[in-house]
């Protein structure tokens, strides 16, 4: 997959998670993808304070990604 590939896959698995995240509140933005396997987000509005909002970028966030884009092995929050 090239990069644009994996930018675009991406972006199609935060468009996927993006209204459950509205639905609470939240939002979400992807900052930068690193050397084609690391991506870095900003979880926003209410998922900013959310107390499990670790356990959304994992299960959620993270996995969904990971079904777009296989090759993808950290997804981490930028604050």
């Amino acid at each position: 997959m090239t990069t644009e590939e994996i930018k675009s896959n991406v972006l199609l698995a935060l468009d996927e998670i993006r209204p459950f995240l509205n639905s609470d509140g939240g939002d979400i933005s992807l900052i930068s993808i690193e050397d084609d396997k690391h991506v870095k987000v900003r979880l926003e509005g209410a998922c900013i304070s959310c107390s499990v909002n670790q356990m959304t970028l994992k299960a959620g966030v993270e996995t969904t990604i990971k079904k777009y884009a296989p090759q993808i092995e950290t997804v981490v929050n930028i604050l």
